[in-house]
């Protein structure tokens, strides 16, 4: 797959949603992880068993003014607003990164000002913020993947060996 992607969280309080969103990342072959804003103890992350921050680089804004991307990289909000599109109807750039709200919040007016793209999840209320973030890089992951069409009958082919 070209191209690459980080994913992070504005305002995040809780070390056990950061680790289990950096961890999600990981596995689905996130270049970086970031946070803005985020409360000190988030790198306390026990629930991140890959140890995330020792294998991509982990970057720690102090506010969305200090927050430097790479050059071409989109930013990309996933929040439940009128205005976002739905994922499922949404082409991921290329070089992105995916930026999600805190719990109990969402990406503040400047964050979304900031946004390339404003993305949703079509859901009857909000996730949880690592639920969320999975389902989006699962997302991407699909849409760029080399893939086998699905069936058009229940079940599939098992990769060859």
């Amino acid at each position: 797959m070209r191209g690459y992607f980080g994913i992070g969280v504005e305002g995040i309080s809780k070390p056990m949603n950061m680790g289990s969103l950096i961890r999600s990342g990981h596995a689905f072959g996130a270049s970086f992880a970031f946070t803005i804003n985020a409360n000190y103890k988030v790198r306390e992350a026990r629930s991140d068993t890959s140890k995330t921050p020792k294998n991509i680089p982990w970057y720690d804004w102090d506010s969305l003014k200090d927050m430097i991307l790479p050059r071409h990289c989109q930013l990309v909000g996933i929040e439940l607003v009128d205005e976002a599109i739905d994922l499922p109807s949404f082409t991921h750039p290329r070089c992105a990164a995916y930026v999600l709200g805190p719990e109990r919040g969402t990406l503040s007016d400047a964050m979304l000002e900031k946004c390339n793209h404003v993305i949703r999840i079509p859901t009857h209320f909000c996730l949880n913020v690592q639920i969320a973030g999975a389902v989006v890089m699962y997302d991407r992951m699909q849409s760029f993947g080399k893939f086998e069409d699905r069936p058009v009958m229940p079940g599939g082919t098992p990769p060859e060996k």
